[in-house]
């Protein structure tokens, strides 16, 4: 595990770095558009990232956001933390409105369609997200909500 990962799981848990790291996700989010998706500054190798373009359920408008990832199978899979808020993030709610999104990684544009993922399936894919990033397990404690897991199908 690389440095600059480890003090990424280690300082992601702490509420300083969940703020600090919304101020980030603006730049994140321009970096992966100029880069076309090669590079999103939180991809570091222990943490994938990639960029999620949804469509805004209030403006019909795409929207995109840098997300850390995981996989089963062919699918990814992301989580709805939003660094720990009450709130779900609005990507999430796009999903819900609009399941059918692209997610640019390396470059390539991969079609998807969104599924939320509930009961034992949402316990596993959860489970291997906190494996991957534990502060999983902190913001869902801060945040006091159960959150959303997604399921990202390619089409």
């Amino acid at each position: 595990m690389s440095a600059l990962s480890s003090l990424a799981r280690r300082l992601g848990p702490k509420r300083w770095f969940a703020r600090v790291g919304r101020v980030f996700v603006p730049m994140d989010r321009l970096v992966g558009k100029l880069t076309r998706g090669r590079f999103v500054s939180m991809n570091l190798r222990e943490l994938p990232a990639f960029l999620l373009t949804t469509t805004g359920r209030k403006t019909g408008r795409p929207r995109t956001q840098p997300l850390v990832y995981g996989r089963d199978g062919e699918a990814y899979v992301v989580v709805g933390s939003n660094w720990g808020q009450a709130h779900h993030p609005a990507w999430s709610g796009n999903l819900l409105a609009n399941p059918d999104s692209v997610i640019t990684l390396a470059g390539r544009h991969i079609p998807v369609r969104a599924e939320l993922v509930e009961g034992p399936d949402r316990g596993r894919l959860w489970e291997l997200m906190r494996s991957q990033y534990p502060g999983y397990a902190q913001y869902e404690e801060r945040a006091g909500r159960d959150i959303r897991v997604f399921r990202l199908v390619p089409r």
